[in-house]
């Protein structure tokens, strides 16, 4: 790929001279020296650009079969224009160039930045040796969003981005789990690249342009949707394509109480009982990574004898108390349970493509420091073969069946480029796709064999994995800092598409939070689809004394009273993709005075949320055009403008669009205290 420090854009030699025209009912196709290109409408504002062609595998991340509508097509003296409805579509050569527009407006367009010697100096569409470079002109100041789960701004413009899903290993830097070559601006277009291969994303970056975005794909061929609309209909386009999330139980929109981790079965049932003990409304329990695995040989779907040599026995205790179980899972064997030779002889792992053998992943085990148990070597699930799929998927049969709930599916990150899979596919190009392949699989199994609803706890993801809800943010330090970059992390995910997402109350590492940084960031969590308390070391609501337990107790009872508006949120986005977390952007994009405020968003249609994530309890609030209302004291605020308050710890900023009317639930220590028509204790009702 391009340095990305010094590219040499002379020796990017834009795709050109395109020969024998076909023109189709939808769209027309060409021939070029590097291969096929071909533009057409996939569907009502949706544009399709194929360039090159291979027969690799695509892993199905485009769902939706096209639906063009009629158009018209010219063949032009240099190239084509397609028109229907308002959209017009111009393809241009030489040197090739795309320029879309949507009511007279140009939405898409070539690169702006021209050259002294040539008319672009970044080309517009290239193939290069790795694969595909692809270059569209930024207004200035225009911002662009999505690009998957990423701490830093939520406007990534000025940055490059990498979609490679990475372990990594914290929320401090580009490098994130979660990753997806889909964006969109404000300005009415979006880019989706349906790959699996590494792309980079250089949005506005100035080493390269400050007033371009540029994308590489390292791919021997490509295929890119243009999409135009609002930003909500750009997403709802977009998962149109990619997918929709499904309906999930509602116990999942209930607390879970995890941490790295419960050592034994008295500990779990004790932690169970003391929820109950105290009253806290609480619907999940985990048991984590060597919670109930014996380590050296994980992963072959048994308990620790030891430990648990009676599984059905702690499930059904677990049960009793009103709590549902999830188990920790990864997709890689140790080399040291049989599983591993059995299925390396049946083909069910990845091989090396060095030797042809089985991969074997040897971990580096500095980032497990003391805490964690460093991992044995171990070989990868071969998703791509049908008969391994098929295993993986049923061997979960014997969990459910011993009463666990739902499996927290964690890693997915380890696939190098040297690994060979059964469907021939490299490393490189499967390494993105493996852990929705993962996530597949194990949702598949909880439709199957599972006793609560289906439903997976994901850590890694790439585009489509809003199909598999759901996921966490990974990892991050106990600190103010991370508290922000987590909140971050989850309205990046969810301007890529995909609404489900918790974050590790506390943080996951470093030194012991600080009570009052444990209270905030459960009082930010209350507003995110899901809610997990998790980290190493104490992370249940009783360990930082009784005022504090108050105060999480309060935020508790608060999430579980929102539970049918959560609930409401949700089916909307099975409906339109629509994420129940909206960044200001995606709820306001015609108030661009509001986007500058990336930490604050729209939980629902009706909720404007400013999480409090400094340890002094000062908070700068932008409400939006309107009349707002404060959600507890009812206060009215004009919108339209900034202000700051400093909060008690009691206190943290919520308001209420005016004029909405939001049903609580009844108060209740688990979900399934509500019977099915779940019971509304209040309606709060927010009028001028």
């Amino acid at each position: 790929m391009l340095d990305p420090l010094k590219p040499d854009w002379a020796a990017v030699l834009p795709v050109r001279d395109l020969y024998d025209a076909e023109p189709g009912p939808h769209g027309v196709r060409y021939q070029s020296a590097a291969g096929p290109i071909e533009i057409a409408l996939f569907a009502p504002w949706i544009v399709r650009l194929r360039l090159g062609l291979n027969g690799k595998p695509d892993y199905g991340l485009v769902m939706a079969d096209p639906s063009p509508p009629d158009c018209r097509i010219d063949l032009l003296e240099t190239g084509a224009r397609l028109s229907h409805d308002g959209l017009l579509v111009e393809l241009a050569d030489p040197p090739l160039n795309i320029t879309i527009a949507a009511a007279g407006t140009a939405r898409i367009r070539p690169p702006g930045d021209g050259h002294f010697r040539r008319r672009f100096r970044l080309p517009p569409i290239s193939r290069t040796p790795e694969g595909w470079f692809i270059a569209i002109d930024l207004e200035d100041g225009e911002p662009v969003y999505g690009l998957g789960e990423k701490w830093g701004g939520l406007d990534h413009r000025g940055q490059m981005v990498n979609s490679w899903v990475e372990d990594a290993l914290g929320v401090n830097a580009e490098k994130s789990y979660k990753n997806c070559p889909f964006a969109w601006s404000p300005s009415g277009w979006g880019v989706f690249v349906a790959t699996s291969a590494h792309v980079r994303h250089a949005v506005g970056y100035p080493t390269w342009s400050h007033r371009t975005y540029a994308i590489e794909v390292a791919d021997d061929a490509v295929e890119v949707f243009l999409l135009l609309g609002t930003p909500a209909e750009i997403i709802e386009r977009y998962t149109w394509l990619t997918g929709r999330p499904p309906e999930i139980p509602r116990w999942s929109f209930g607390a879970w109480l995890s941490k790295a981790y419960y050592r034994d079965s008295d500990e779990l049932l004790q932690a169970a009982r003391k929820v109950r003990e105290l009253e806290l409304p609480m619907d999940v329990i985990t048991l984590d990574g060597r919670a109930w695995l014996e380590t050296s040989t994980r992963f072959a779907f048994e308990w620790d004898a030891s430990r648990y040599p009676a599984p059905r026995e702690i499930t059904a205790a677990i049960e009793a108390l009103g709590l549902r179980l999830c188990n920790w899972e990864y997709p890689l064997v140790s080399i040291h349970h049989p599983h591993f030779e059995m299925m390396a002889e049946k083909g069910w792992l990845l091989r090396d493509a060095r030797s042809g053998a089985a991969l074997r992943h040897n971990w580096e085990s500095s980032p497990f420091g003391t805490v964690l148990t460093p991992l044995p070597t171990s070989g990868l699930v071969d998703f791509t073969h049908p008969d391994a799929y098929a295993f993986w998927r049923d061997s979960h049969r014997r969990l459910f069946d011993d009463g666990v709930a739902v499996m927290k599916t964690d890693f997915g990150e380890q696939v190098p480029a040297y690994a060979l899979a059964h469907n021939g596919d490299s490393g490189d190009r499967l390494h993105n796709v493996y852990p929705l392949l993962y996530n597949r699989c194990v949702f598949e199994a909880a439709e199957r064999y599972g006793k609560h609803g289906a439903l997976v706890f994901a850590r890694s993801g790439w585009a489509g994995s809003q199909r598999y809800p759901t996921q966490w943010g990974g990892d991050p330090q106990s600190d103010w800092g991370a508290l922000a970059a987590s909140i971050r992390g989850m309205l990046s995910w969810a301007n890529s598409g995909v609404g489900g997402y918790a974050t590790d109350i506390g943080g996951f590492y470093g030194e012991q939070p600080s009570a009052e940084l444990y209270v905030r960031w459960a009082q930010a969590a209350v507003f995110a689809p899901h809610m997990r308390f998790h980290g190493i070391g104490a992370r249940e609501p009783w360990s930082f004394g009784d005022d504090m337990l108050g105060l999480v107790r309060d935020a508790l009872t608060l999430r579980y009273s929102l539970i049918p508006y959560i609930q409401e949120g949700w089916t909307e986005s099975t409906r339109t993709g629509l994420p129940l977390c909206r960044a200001m952007a995606l709820a306001f994009p015609d108030q661009p005075e509001s986007w500058a405020f990336e930490r604050q968003y729209m939980f629902g249609a009706d909720l404007l949320v400013a999480p409090v994530t400094r340890p002094d309890g000062k908070v700068g609030v932008w409400l939006p055009q309107g009349r707002w209302h404060d959600f507890r004291t009812r206060e009215a605020y004009e919108g339209g403008r900034y202000f700051e308050k400093t909060c008690a710890l009691e206190d943290y900023p919520v308001f209420a669009r005016s004029g909405s009317s939001i049903g609580l639930a009844s108060p209740v220590q688990k979900t399934d205290d509500w019977p099915d028509a779940m019971p509304i204790g209040e309606v709060r009702s927010f009028r001028e």
